[in-house]
């Protein structure tokens, strides 16, 4: 089974965070973290890569109502989208499908939801 769902997109890195950004408030998500793997990887490691960060996108009434289902579900919280570019103007959007993620987990209620979430973020994706 696979683990996230992704689509490439011709935009400039930056235009596509704020693309992708967009489509996810149209879902009802908002971004709680974001992390800029390149910084962070060439201020610990002093290594080079490429244009890559991951947002951790939530949309608050699931959250509440997964929580409520099974309260150690936030080790599993916020749902992460990728934007990266690989090369310029290329930048691939993958997001984790919860589904997937709490496949593991024995909750009808948690599963319902997982379901819901995945089908928002499989339609921000898509939209792009």
């Amino acid at each position: 089974m696979e683990y996230y769902f992704s689509k490439t997109i011709h935009a400039n890195f930056d235009d596509a965070i704020a693309t992708v950004t967009e489509a996810l408030k149209a879902e009802g998500f908002g971004i709680l973290t974001e992390i800029d793997m390149k910084a962070t990887l060439k201020k610990k490691l002093n290594v080079d890569f490429h244009n890559y960060k991951i947002l951790g996108a939530c949309n608050p009434p699931f959250a509440y109502r997964a929580l409520l289902a099974e309260d150690r579900i936030g080790t599993m919280l916020p749902c992460n989208v990728i934007v990266q570019e690989k090369e310029e103007g290329q930048v691939e959007v993958s997001a984790v499908d919860p589904a997937a993620s709490m496949k593991a987990i024995e909750n009808d209620e948690l599963h319902d939801i997982a379901i819901e979430i995945r089908r928002r973020l499989q339609k921000v994706i898509q939209q792009l």
